[in-house]
């Protein structure tokens, strides 16, 4: 592990001076609004993140870690694959070990041009079977998005979600939505704060509210704080969440 992160590191700073031509990293964290930003062709891109979340007074979840790895086709699409380590615990159980792995991709739709924003789409199906046994699901989740961005200044965005998925236990999906609003006070610091939910088909709604701060260290490498709390009688009482972020080119 010690070595895998020293190479890791080399091939960050042997990378820095190719990507200066390039945007700054565009990350999927740590809103909830995935990003229509495609990652650059030939560069692998890790998103990798801590969270805990309080449920209710005897329940609380935590991942660690969550990762999504990105790699870049071309300058419209890009693969994604997204592994997760939960532990569930309340006063009588603990369930722990990988959530069932996702594989997807993003691909470009529309650039920004007036009202149309610039618009992506994304998919990933989650394979039941590939998980901890305690985490297996009965069937196969597929979920997909769009995911839309207005540029309201050189400093503020506007962006938002539309998507559906399912959760391997039951056939009725859950529709999401978000609506975030980003900002850059700096070169280097950025936030956003944002509302989110979930609409299952047949139970009640999820609505929740978060926001988070970003500090790039430079043009590879993120890190991230944010945190929220749930607004529905069924949305969990808070959250909060770490996370780092870089990409390097082989």
């Amino acid at each position: 592990m010690k070595n895998f992160i020293l190479i890791i590191f080399f091939l960050s700073i042997a990378n820095y001076a190719i990507s200066q031509d390039l945007p700054s990293i565009q990350t999927d964290r740590p809103d909830q609004t995935e990003c229509p930003f495609i990652t650059p062709k030939g560069y692998f891109q890790f998103e990798n993140g801590f969270s805990y979340e309080k449920i209710d007074g005897d329940s609380k979840s935590i991942v660690a870690p969550t990762i999504l790895t990105k790699f870049g086709i071309n300058d419209h699409f890009e693969l994604r694959l997204i592994t997760e380590y939960s532990i569930e615990k309340n006063n009588s159980s603990k369930i722990s070990g990988i959530n069932p792995v996702l594989i997807g991709f993003k691909t470009r739709l529309f650039e920004e041009k007036g009202i149309i924003p610039t618009t992506s789409f994304i998919t990933h199906l989650g394979l039941p079977k590939l998980a901890s046994s305690d985490l297996k699901a009965t069937y196969y989740t597929p979920e997909f998005r769009f995911t839309m961005q207005h540029t309201i200044s050189d400093r503020q965005t506007l962006s938002y979600n539309l998507g559906a998925e399912w959760s391997g236990v039951t056939l009725e999906p859950t529709f999401i939505y978000t609506l975030t609003t980003g900002y850059s006070f700096s070169e280097k610091i950025g936030g956003y704060i944002e509302f989110f939910g979930f609409i299952p088909q047949i139970e009640k709604p999820d609505h929740r509210f978060d926001g988070g701060l970003t500090y790039l260290f430079n043009p590879n490498h993120q890190l991230d704080v944010s945190a929220g709390f749930g607004l529905s009688k069924i949305s969990p009482e808070y959250y909060f969440a770490l996370g780092y972020s870089f990409r390097f080119k082989i």
